[in-house]
């Protein structure tokens, strides 16, 4: 009998050293996803900032008809800076396509480089990008001080720069069109502000 409840106790003193265990463990898991918070699109300090407007643009596309970046009524604006030859660029393809397809209603998608006419000219044909505005412009890269690629702009309807950064994955692409829901800058100026308000 002395060892039945021996073995009681001693399995109760378990179960709760285990209960206590998983209290501590859960807390822990939930420091670390707040301290690894969702990355936003990396943005940088230079180039046009986020508020301000849209250095205007009438460039002619490579796939027909020409693109207007400014004010579009009722329209905003994705500019999306590629490469041929960079391949995270061309992983995030299906995911432009993605979006155009979600966002169409309100969103122009706009694929924008510069170097090489031909060079482009191939790109499109062989990623099947025919049916997208496609400029190619040193000048626009240079107004955007676009260092890096894949780099992002979305525009509101009146021009004005709503969000941007560089796009490496799924979510930070979809960052931008969180931070223009929003109304902040950007997802890790929202982070930063929720953090400081926590503490």
């Amino acid at each position: 009998m002395n060892i039945l409840i021996f073995a009681v106790t001693a399995l109760f003193a378990m179960v709760i050293a285990l209960s206590v265990g998983l209290f501590a463990l859960a807390r822990q898991i939930g420091v670390l996803f707040e301290r690894v918070s969702p990355m936003g699109a990396l943005v940088n300090d230079s180039g046009p900032e986020v508020g301000q407007q849209t250095p205007l643009f009438n460039l002619p596309s490579l796939t027909g008809g020409a693109v207007a970046l400014g004010p579009k009524p009722g329209r905003s604006t994705l500019v999306f800076f590629l490469s041929p030859t960079c391949p995270v660029c061309k992983k995030l393809l299906p995911v432009i396509e993605s979006v155009r397809r979600a966002e169409g209603r309100w969103l122009d998608v706009v694929l924008a480089s510069d170097g090489q006419k031909a060079q482009h000219e191939r790109f499109i044909e062989t990623a099947k990008l025919s049916s997208y505005p496609y400029v190619v412009s040193t000048e626009l890269g240079l107004a955007y001080r676009v260092a890096r690629l894949p780099y992002a702009v979305l525009m509101d309807e009146h021009g004005v720069i709503r969000s941007k950064g560089l796009v490496n994955s799924r979510e930070q692409f979809d960052s931008l069109f969180n931070a223009f829901d929003m109304k902040v800058p950007s997802i890790q100026t929202y982070l930063d502000g929720q953090h400081a308000v926590q503490h």
